[in-house]
């Protein structure tokens, strides 16, 4: 399987904006059968949601679904959602080619910036099987919490997948984490983070996959928009 880390700079609360954005750059390189994009990918990471998450029925996800028609592979990334139940969800979605659509809500929100007191924290562990891998996903500080991303007897999943809005400042953490998790839990972890400015923070990417051995399988670029592919 080939998995393209999607390392993006993202407009604040603009998800027109930013889907045209993942679209050029799903665009420049073909061949991948995962497109995988950070965290909040249309919106920026937004702790405060109300007059900025997406709405159900979700615009972005329509555009996942015929992005990922389109292009034959799958697109997954986390939006910044009003729920139908009124709640606001992180949730971290992943499109097939087919147009099924699963989710995962993410379950450790950041209470730094309050993120836990406007949205609604999910309680499922989610590993999707597709093409004979099985891929556990997780949203940024969820990275944190070693017995939350357990690989039981390192037998549950292949790959632990996590999209993240990490701010520059605390990039160490984040490469020490992804590397550790990836040796904590016998497989590969792909992590890919946003670059450029929203209101409150920088980010400055640090995009990259790491093995079972904490070696690091590729990298993207450092402060600008960049894609790559790793086969797992």
């Amino acid at each position: 399987m080939k998995i393209a880390l999607v390392q993006m700079d993202i407009a604040w609360a603009d998800p027109e904006a930013n889907t045209r954005k993942a679209q050029k750059l799903i665009q420049s390189t073909p061949g991948a059968d995962l497109y995988l994009l950070p965290e909040m990918f249309s919106t920026g990471f937004a702790t405060e949601p109300e007059g900025i998450a997406e709405q159900e029925p979700c615009q972005s996800v329509e555009w996942m679904k015929a992005t990922a028609a389109r292009t034959g592979a799958a697109i997954a990334g986390s939006i910044a959602l009003h729920a139908g139940d009124g709640s606001y969800r992180n949730r971290f979605y992943f499109v097939r080619p087919d147009g099924g659509v699963e989710y995962y809500d993410k379950h450790n929100l950041f209470t730094p910036s309050g993120e836990d007191k406007h949205f609604t924290a999910g309680e499922n562990k989610v590993i999707i099987n597709y093409m004979d891998k099985r891929l556990r996903l997780i949203v940024c500080y969820d990275l944190r919490f070693p017995s939350w991303c357990e690989n039981v007897g390192r037998k549950e999943y292949d790959a632990l997948l996590c999209v993240a809005s990490w701010p520059g400042q605390r990039r160490p953490a984040w490469e020490a984490l992804l590397h550790g998790r990836a040796v904590d839990n016998g497989c590969v972890v792909i992590g890919v983070d946003r670059v450029g400015d929203d209101p409150f923070e920088h980010y400055s990417g640090g995009s990259l996959a790491a093995d079972s051995l904490g070696n690091t399988l590729i990298r993207c670029e450092d402060e600008k928009e960049d894609v790559r592919i790793v086969t797992i």
